[in-house]
């Protein structure tokens, strides 16, 4: 026992110190809790905690549009794509609906941009780059336009004598005709990049998702490099300036910007900025980044202040993104997201659900009858049925749906990659179907209890996985096999995806599912 009160005091006054500060930093990694539980940015006591979009939402594009924010991701093979956001406080984000019904291919790092009252998503897919475009940002949005031009990332921006561009990777540049939805020649190179210390670890050079904004007398471009993924320290913002939208560029000289500089941070990889005004004139860079230890999540977007200095450029403001940050003043709160879980008694195809490279004639495969979502199989299992999916932004939860099979088909509920990775159960008449690692592997059960209806549940906390059946929904039997899924994710399987979870209907037949159901897990 101290005897010495002096010490005494010190020790405890210590102690309690030191505790604080150890629910300070506990309280770093609890997130605001939304609806279902699920994460969310605003804190509800005037801060917000990133990301401002947990999950796959990469290479944001932003756009201020009066009092109203609108931003739009890349949707890669998911189908219908380019789904739109809304906000007036850059934190709370409402969904508008998809504005892409066309299957081109992957849809990588759209431009979301209006221009004498016309809105504009220029995006590139299958090595060419498109447009749609709609006089309502609400729609409906035109068919997409093939600007019959490569390169990817593009970046839109208007010369003080109207001619419009198309900034693209590589530093490329190439003019756009005055409707913006044809091209005038080829791209030309117009921009180098930053060179980088060489003893930096990156994925590359990776000059690249060029965004273009003009304020005061000068032109600034954003731009990323080092790589969108692979070592934690690769990706990173770069800025350059320039008096003429022809050039020449000067590179700032606060770059980067924003970097991952150790694989100890809370994000990894952060990059691929835009740069925007928030409702109280703070600035603001919106970018992606990979969450430590989640890259199975896909590149969550982040919000970070930044500051203009008095000779014209801006850097960041310094603030951690790993802790609470002061949120935007004076936008109005809008109500932040919406429910996974979905009793199908109405379509949300494209507001929630994807097919994974889904074709036209997927969006003829479903209904909506006895009570539930029918779809009509496809292929023989995951790898190709265009697997209905979408994105998910917890690091643990658990999903559950009832299946009935019709005729010869199987269906399931999984958690999908791509067609080469997922993992998972199946049910097809009286056996059971695991999927792991992207394989299909049979497994008996008693007929008298499955033949074709069951409940299938899917729990995921934190990469580990169990799985649960049932054949009445009140009593349920975990199977017997467990999954570890952490390596999930574009450096094992590429394609900049996420793992997600996800219905599959396959064989020849129907499979009807009924009542999905999501819950964030602690």
């Amino acid at each position: 026992m101290i005897k010495n009160p002096f010490i005494r005091v010190v020790l405890t006054a210590s102690l309690l110190l030191a505790f604080q500060l150890g629910l300070a930093a506990e309280f770093v990694h609890q997130w605001a809790r939304g609806v279902e539980g699920q994460r969310k940015a605003d804190l509800g006591n005037g801060t917000y905690l990133n990301p401002i979009f947990p999950g796959d939402h990469p290479d944001p594009s932003i756009l201020k549009d009066g009092s109203d924010y609108y931003i739009v991701f890349s949707s890669f093979e998911c189908y219908p794509g380019l789904v739109l956001w809304h906000s007036r406080d850059l934190v709370n984000w409402q969904p508008i609906g998809p504005t892409l019904f066309k299957n081109v291919g992957a849809v990588w790092a759209p431009e979301l941009v209006k221009h004498e009252g016309r809105y504009n998503i220029y995006f590139p897919a299958r090595g060419t780059n498109y447009v749609i475009w709609a006089d309502d940002i609400r729609g409906p949005w035109s068919p997409p336009v093939d600007l019959k031009v490569g390169g990817f990332d593009p970046g839109h921006a208007v010369a003080p004598d109207g001619r419009r561009f198309l900034f693209l990777e590589a530093g490329k540049r190439v003019e756009l005709a005055p409707d913006g939805l044809s091209v005038i020649g080829k791209p030309v190179k117009v921009y180098d990049g930053w060179r980088f210390p060489e003893d930096w670890i990156v994925a590359g050079f990776g000059l690249e998702g060029p965004k273009l904004l003009r304020r005061g007398d000068y032109y600034y471009m954003i731009v990323a490099q080092g790589g969108t993924a692979g070592p934690p320290t690769s990706h990173m913002v770069v800025s350059a300036r320039s008096k003429s939208i022809d050039g020449p560029w000067e590179n700032s000289p606060y770059n980067p910007i924003v970097h991952t500089a150790s694989k100890d941070e809370e994000w990894w990889s952060r990059g691929h900025g835009t740069l925007v005004e928030g409702p109280d004139a703070q600035w603001y860079l919106v970018y992606h980044a990979y969450e430590n230890g989640f890259y199975n999540l896909g590149r969550a977007t982040l919000l970070e202040p930044v500051e203009w200095t008095a000779d014209g450029w801006f850097k960041s403001r310094g603030d951690d993104v790993a802790r609470p940050i002061n949120k935007p003043r004076g936008g109005e709160i809008l109500p932040h997201g919406f429910a996974f879980s979905d009793d199908f008694a109405t379509n949300k195809m494209g507001l929630q659900w994807n097919f994974f490279n889904g074709s036209d004639a997927d969006m003829k495969r479903y209904r909506y009858a006895d009570g539930g979502l029918v779809i009509e199989g496809k292929g023989s299992s995951p790898r190709d049925c265009a697997p209905l999916s979408f994105v998910c932004g917890d690091q643990a939860y658990e999903i559950q749906v009832e299946l009935e099979l019709r005729g010869e088909a199987s269906g399931g509920l999984i958690l999908f990659y791509n067609d080469k990775l997922y993992a998972g159960l199946g049910l097809s008449g009286t056996k059971l179907i695991m999927h792991r690692e992207g394989f299909d592997r049979p497994w008996w059960s008693k007929p008298a209890e499955l033949v074709n209806r069951a409940f299938i549940r899917l729990r995921n906390d934190r990469h580990i996985v169990t799985i649960y059946t049932s054949v009445d929904g009140q009593t349920w039997e975990r199977f017997e096999a467990g999954m570890e899924v952490s390596g999930y994710h574009h450096n094992v399987a590429y394609g900049f995806l996420s793992l997600r979870p996800a219905l599959y209907a396959a064989g020849k037949g129907e499979v009807v599912f009924r009542n999905f159901q999501y819950r964030a897990l602690p």
